[in-house]
């Protein structure tokens, strides 16, 4: 690759910038990111330095892309779509069947539009690792076979985020495209041994009780738990759930035989292994083992930030304006963590070192 090789990102949906940041933590240029949450402008731009467009991709023509890559010599195209539809979309026709399947995995077939379109010489897509399976609608076989068509060679598979030095058991489906060669996903980097856990990703924090937010930082918050969820969450142990808790203190839920179905909820994680996998519940312990190893109270937003992989200043809220609790939740849960995005991009680079 040319030292002058002059390279752009560009992030259909994009969030609060969680793979984008990636990019930018390895110096690649991201000049823009497409989603339809106007709430992800402030840290999506603040952080990253690149333009957030508010837009929904079905909205999105090959010409606004185009003229955002400019004159770029690789143009880089990625994004993770997400797999449900939007609330006004999935029923807006009367075969609401049939609507509903577009709607949750139309959004893919948008992403493959446009790479058609544009036909950038890098594509990136990160999803959920069941899409690979999904078979009912062969949306995945559809979008390789865009891929293919257009001349790319192609890479993908799941990954495992602890293997990467992501402080979280997440499994996703990473897939690398390219026109210029082939390409492939960097191999991992971590084993079991040397797993980065709960106590190195949020083990420096100072403690909080529940419902209290830190003086020194406030996004460093914790939801405020009722009297008979602190009683419950006190007998819970790291690891552990709501199988801890006396009788008297389980949900009817609990006591039917599908309650074995939800052993997570309710439970604290362990300090000395990775995180559960992020939500958009996350900072809830109903929700799943979301609680503090232990102090008695579920995890907070920072820490939820911080197990996504997002660095300490990582701005999320502009300076004196007050923070959405539920919006940033949110935010955070369904982010792709930093470090994921980091993979990605070394990815690329080392793929473009072997270009000529």
């Amino acid at each position: 690759m040319k030292n002058k090789t002059k390279i752009k990102v560009i992030d259909l949906f994009c969030g609060i910038g969680g793979l984008s940041h990636g990019f930018v933590k390895e110096n690649i240029d991201v000049v823009a990111g497409f989603d339809i949450d106007e709430t992800c402008k402030y840290p999506y731009e603040e952080n990253n330095n690149a333009k957030f467009i508010h837009k929904d991709i079905r909205q999105v023509q090959k010409e606004e892309i185009s003229k955002l890559f400019g004159k770029a010599d690789i143009k880089i195209l990625v994004g993770c779509a997400p797999c449900q539809p939007f609330s006004t979309y999935a029923f807006k026709s009367p075969d609401k069947s049939k609507d509903l399947e577009e709607a949750k995995w139309g959004l893919l077939h948008e992403f493959a539009r446009l790479i058609k379109d544009v036909k950038p010489e890098i594509v990136s897509m990160e999803n959920v690792p069941g899409l690979a399976k999904f078979e009912k609608s062969h949306v995945f076989k559809d979008f390789m076979k865009i891929l293919e068509i257009n001349s790319y060679y192609i890479d993908y598979k799941i990954i495992n985020c602890p293997d990467y030095g992501i402080p979280q058991q997440r499994k996703r489906l990473v897939l690398l495209a390219s026109r210029l060669g082939k390409i492939s996903i960097m191999g991992q980097t971590h084993t079991p041994k040397n797993y980065k856990t709960v106590k190195d990703a949020i083990g420096f924090l100072e403690p909080i009780e529940s419902g209290q937010i830190s003086e020194n930082d406030p996004i460093h918050r914790a939801a405020k738990l009722s009297d008979l969820n602190l009683t419950r969450i006190r007998q819970s142990k790291q690891g552990g759930s709501w199988k801890d808790w006396d009788e008297s203190l389980l949900l009817e839920c609990h006591k039917k035989s599908s309650g074995n179905s939800y052993r997570s909820v309710y439970g604290r994680m362990r300090w000395s292994e990775p995180a559960p996998t992020m939500t958009t519940f996350c900072t809830g312990i109903g929700n799943g083992r979301f609680g503090h190893p232990d102090q008695d109270r579920a995890i907070s937003l920072r820490e939820a930030a911080l197990i996504q992989t997002f660095p300490i200043e990582y701005k999320f809220v502009k300076e004196g304006e007050s923070v959405n609790t539920s919006n940033l939740s949110t935010h955070i849960g369904n982010a792709v963590p930093v470090d994921l995005g980091k993979v990605i991009a070394k990815s690329i680079k080392f793929h473009l070192q072997s270009w000529k």
